[in-house]
């Protein structure tokens, strides 16, 4: 990551209009929250602040690597979801909106929000993440459920309960998908149905987390094989009925009767991005240069799920939060260095290791020459994302909580008494 200097500089900057020069990022994810916090903390001079306005959807970021958690109950919407509000209320620089963006003209850098505000850009951020396609086979989009969003994590949290509540026997999950999203559903769900629960992991290669390293391969196998968790490899989806699912394998159909399906399969970019007249790759994902610049738009950015970038040792980068974190930091300072004059940096990622969640109390963890699982490497995973929420008030409430829930869970025992 780059390092930033002192508040003294030498006076080479540009020069700049009466008015505040505006920043507007687009998308409050990862990529998006994290820069607008960068850049309210570069050095930049009294009399030319900009103005950084943060627009996103929703109310609230999601701190995504956590959100199986809420399934356990081992977490609480606040601590992985705080409201962008109080998030922001630390960078005053920083405006928050909440709106969807309905178009972009890239040329004049204006935004057309779907609440009929247009925002005029000096400096535009494109961070707008990505969506889980849905339309892939007949019946996916009316009854699979993805798992991307805290509306997702209600959805079947809900159904869930349902589910329980009733006098069925088994509680029959399909989970569409064998990468880290779907390996880590299925542990969690496993352990909160517990021997109620029949969970199915559907993949359509030979081997689950195909790209993944094997130390988390092999620990993952044998979590699912631990927890009864049928996994079928080399099996697509052809159809998704309310109650049941149609798998082929080896060209056999077989109809499994399921009561949930939940599909983790896939990244699509939104449509307003995929309808840019802006250079794409085959997956319409937009193709930014190694500054993180938009080709033939340097007062574009580009980064997270949306973006294909190569960094400056063409790497190819993978769509993953660690990247969005190291993108942003990127992504503010060469917009800072871009308004005042200063020579750009090509980001270069570094991979910092994987981590993943295997059920309640237990996870993966691996890079810089360290590899661990079981309890310690939960604890290790839950101190790692700690350290990565944003805000310092916000790691230190959550932080605080963690500590203080065991007693908190005595107490509450004692009472019961």
């Amino acid at each position: 990551m780059p390092s930033y200097p002192e508040r003294e500089l030498p006076c080479n900057r540009t020069p700049m209009t009466a008015q505040p020069t505006r920043i507007c990022i687009l998308g409050g994810g990862f990529g998006g929250l994290y820069t607008a916090g960068r850049l309210s903390q570069l050095p930049w001079e009294k009399s030319h602040e900009p103005e950084i306005l943060l627009v996103d959807r929703h109310d609230r970021f999601l701190f995504s690597p956590l959100l199986y958690e809420l399934l356990t109950e081992e977490l609480q919407t606040w601590e992985i979801a705080p409201p962008f509000a109080e998030l922001l209320a630390t960078y005053t620089a920083v405006r928050f909106i909440q709106a969807t963006v309905a178009d972009i003209d890239v040329d004049s850098k204006q935004v057309q929000l779907d609440n009929g505000q247009k925002l005029q850009a000096d400096r535009l951020v494109l961070a707008l993440g990505g969506e889980t396609p849905l339309q892939m086979v007949p019946g996916s989009a009316e009854y699979a459920i993805p798992f991307r969003t805290i509306a997702d994590a209600y959805r079947l949290a809900e159904k869930l309960r349902i589910l329980e509540q009733s006098d069925a026997e088994k509680i029959r999950i399909a989970i569409v998908g064998a990468g880290y999203s779907g390996v880590e559903l299925a542990c969690k769900l496993a352990d909160r149905l517990s021997m109620r629960g029949r969970v199915r992991l559907i993949e359509q290669g030979d081997m689950i987390l195909r790209t993944k390293s094997e130390f988390n391969r092999e620990a993952a196998m044998d979590a699912l094989s631990a927890r009864g968790v049928w996994t079928d490899l080399e099996t697509t989806v052809q159809s998704i009925e309310p109650d049941s699912v149609s798998l082929v394998y080896k060209e056999q159909v077989d109809k499994i009767p399921v009561d949930v399906v939940l599909w983790t399969v896939g990244t699509r970019v939104p449509d307003v991005v995929r309808s840019l007249p802006l250079k794409q790759n085959q997956r319409q994902q937009l193709i930014a240069t190694p500054t993180l610049q938009i080709i033939d738009h340097p007062d574009i950015f580009a980064l997270g799920d949306l973006a294909e970038c190569r960094d400056a040792v063409g790497q190819q980068v993978p769509a993953t939060a660690q990247a969005a974190l190291q993108q942003s930091d990127y992504t503010a300072w060469n917009i800072w260095a871009s308004l005042t004059g200063r020579p750009l940096l090509p980001w270069r990622y570094q991979n910092l290791g994987e981590m993943m969640t295997l059920g309640i109390d237990n996870a993966t963890l691996t890079g810089l020459g360290v590899k661990l699982d079981g309890p310690l490497a939960h604890l290790a995973r839950r101190l790692i994302y700690l350290y990565r929420l944003p805000t310092f008030n916000h790691q230190v409430k959550v932080g605080f909580n963690w500590m203080t829930k065991p007693l908190q869970s005595a107490l509450m025992e004692v009472l019961s008494t």
